[in-house]
């Protein structure tokens, strides 16, 4: 089920529901995932695409940008000075 600017709802044979977002990144076609509904709601997804776009509008693909947002939480929370301790307690 399309919405606008390239969000649209995805409906599975067995009921499943997510927002996807589509757009272009070097001429080719790109897809991806904003969330289930309703855990994402449509006012949630129309926010979410338009961050997108404002990243693409920048030159930045946005799920290469997800990815490092991702890595660099968990880095984050792995790298704490009480992970570090742990660490050296086990060791």
């Amino acid at each position: 089920l399309g919405d606008i600017d390239g969000l649209s709802l995805a409906v599975t044979a067995s009921g499943g529901r997510s927002w996807h977002f589509r757009y272009c990144w070097n001429g080719k076609q790109k897809r991806m995932s904003m969330g289930t509904y309703p855990e994402v709601s449509l006012r949630e997804a129309r926010s979410l695409r338009d961050e997108a776009r404002k990243l693409l509008a920048q030159g930045v693909n946005p799920q290469a940008h997800r990815r490092h947002t991702r890595e660099a939480d968990r880095l984050a929370e792995e790298n704490t000075f009480k992970s570090t301790f742990d660490h050296w307690v086990e060791h």
